[in-house]
C-alpha cells in the first residue's frame, strides 16, 4: 500500500506521510506460533471471492457505478512480480457530496493483492488528467502512491479514501460521517496486482469496478479522513535458511530495484522515526508510538500485511491508566481484511498517543506455496506481496474540541 498525509507525529519527528501496512500481535503459544494460517491454502491461489452484493441505501444516499475503461493486463517490471497500476476515473459530480461507502470490485481476483480509492480535488484533476494523457496505455505505473506530481497533487491532496483487501465489504458507518467530494474532483483508483503465481508472466487481465455510495450530507455530516499508523518490518531469515538476501542492506537493495528509491528508503525511514536510537531492531514483532495533533474521533479501523503477517494490534495510550485496544487482530488473516467499527466511537487529541504493533513469521515461508519458492530474505517493507508491510488504517474526523 502507499503513503498519506497524516496529521499524526511520531516521537522525536516531525508531521510526515505515512506508509500503510499491517500489523500482528504474537499468538499464545508456541504451538499456535508455528501453525498455518488458516487461509495459507488460499494463499497459494491467492484467492478472493466474489464482492458481498450492497447493503441498502439510506435515506438520501445513491449509488454511482464505476468501471475502468478498458481490461488491463498487468506487466510487472524489473523482472518483477508485482505491478501497482492507476487510472483515474470521472464520477462526474456537479455538485458537492459525501462518500459514505465504497465497495472496489475486482474482475480478476487471482491476480489483485489490494486496491486504494483516492479521491483527487478539483485543483489537482488538470494535472492527474495531463500525467494520464502522456503514459501510453491504460493508467499509470504508480508504485508507492498515486505517482502524480505537482504541487496540486501532493500525497496530502489526494485523499486516500477507501482500501480493498482480499475479504473486505463495503461497511458503511452508523454516524452521519463520509469523506467530502466537491464538484470537479476525480478517483484515482490504485490496484496492486501480483503475478507470483506465474513468475511475472502475463496471466490475464483485469476490468475492475467501483460502486461509490453518495449522499448531499447536511450542515451537521462529519468528514473523514483515513489514518495510516505503520510500522517497520525487520524480520531476519529463519536459523534454518541462508542465502545474499539474508542480509539487511542486500534485500533494502532489492526492494530498490524493483520499486524504486521512494519505496526502497521506507525500510531505514521508518526505522529512524519509530526506534529510539534510530537502529533496526532485528525480530518478529516490531512498534511504532504516533502521537496525535489535534482532537479527532476514531470511527473504524483494519489491519494489512503480507503472507508473513501473523496479527495487529493498534493501542490508545499503552502504559497508562488511560489505555484502550481501538483495534485487535490476534490472528492475522491475508484474505480477510475487513474494516471493523469500533463498538462505540473513540475520542482522541493532543496528548495521546496510538501505538502499532506487528508481528511476522518468517517460518511461514516454507508453508506457503507462493513464497516457498523464492529465495529466503531479510524482509524489510516493500510493495511486493513477497514483501512485507505493517500498517493500522484508521477512519477518523477531526473534531473542533
Amino acid at each position: 500500500m502507499t503513503k498519506p498525509e497524516s496529521p499524526l507525529r511520531r516521537f522525536g519527528a516531525a508531521t510526515m506521510a505515512l506508509a500503510t501496512a499491517f500489523a500482528v500481535v504474537a499468538c499464545g503459544s508456541d504451538a499456535d506460533k508455528r501453525a498455518v494460517p488458516a487461509a495459507a491454502g488460499a494463499h497459494s491461489a491467492h484467492a478472493g471471492g466474489p464482492s458481498a452484493p450492497p447493503q441498502p441505501l439510506r435515506a438520501g444516499e445513491r449509488f454511482v457505478n464505476l468501471k475502468m475503461a478498458e481490461a488491463y493486463t498487468p506487466a510487472p517490471p524489473e523482472g518483477g512480480t508485482d505491478e501497482y497500476r492507476c487510472q483515474v476515473i470521472d464520477p462526474g459530480l456537479i455538485k458537492a457530496a459525501f462518500l459514505t461507502g465504497t465497495q472496489v470490485m475486482p474482475e480478476n481476483v487471482a491476480i489483485a493483492h489490494h486496491a486504494i480509492v483516492y479521491a483527487v480535488p478539483p485543483g489537482g484533476a488538470a494535472a492527474v488528467r495531463e500525467h494520464d494523457a502522456k503514459t501510453p496505455g491504460l493508467g499509470w505505473q504508480c508504485f508507492g502512491g498515486t505517482g502524480v506530481a505537482g504541487a496540486e497533487v501532493e500525497e496530502g491532496d489526494a485523499a486516500w479514501v477507501d482500501t480493498w483487501a482480499p475479504g473486505a465489504t463495503e461497511a458503511p458507518l452508523d454516524h452521519d460521517a463520509g469523506f467530502k467530494l466537491e464538484p470537479g474532483s476525480l478517483i484515482v483508483l490504485q490496484i496492486h496486482y501480483n503475478l507470483l503465481a506465474t513468475d511475472g508472466k502475463p496471466a490475464g487481465s483485469d476490468s475492475s469496478a467501483v460502486r461509490l455510495r453518495l449522499t448531499d450530507g447536511t450542515p451537521q455530516t462529519r468528514e473523514l479522513e483515513t489514518w495510516s499508523l505503520d510500522a517497520p518490518i525487520d524480520l531476519p531469515c529463519a536459523a534454518d535458511e541462508s542465502g545474499p538476501l539474508c542480509d539487511r542492506v542486500a534485500s533494502i537493495a532489492d526492494v530498490t530495484k524493483r520499486f524504486g528509491p521512494d519505496v526502497g528508503e521506507m525500510a531505514d525511514r521508518q526505522v529512524e522515526e519509530c526506534n529510539q536510537g534510530g537502529a533496526p531492531k532485528p525480530g518478529d514483532t516490531q512498534t511504532c508510538d504516533h502521537k496525535v495533533e489535534a482532537p479527532t474521533t476514531l470511527f473504524a479501523g483494519f489491519g494489512h500485511m503480507h503472507l508473513l503477517g501473523r496479527a495487529i494490534k493498534v493501542e490508545l495510550n499503552p502504559g497508562t491508566p488511560k489505555a484502550k485496544v481501538v483495534l485487535d487482530v490476534p490472528q492475522f488473516d491475508f484474505d480477510n481484511q475487513r474494516l471493523m467499527k469500533l463498538p462505540s466511537p473513540v475520542e482522541v487529541g493532543p496528548g495521546d498517543t496510538l501505538r502499532v504493533t506487528c508481528t511476522h513469521d518468517a517460518g511461514l515461508r516454507k508453508l506457503l506455496p507462493q513464497l516457498s519458492k523464492l529465495p529466503p530474505r531479510y524482509v524489510v517493507w516493500g510493495d511486493g506481496t513477497s514483501d512485507e508491510m505493517c500498517t493500522g488504517i484508521m477512519s477518523v474526523s477531526p473534531r473542533k474540541s
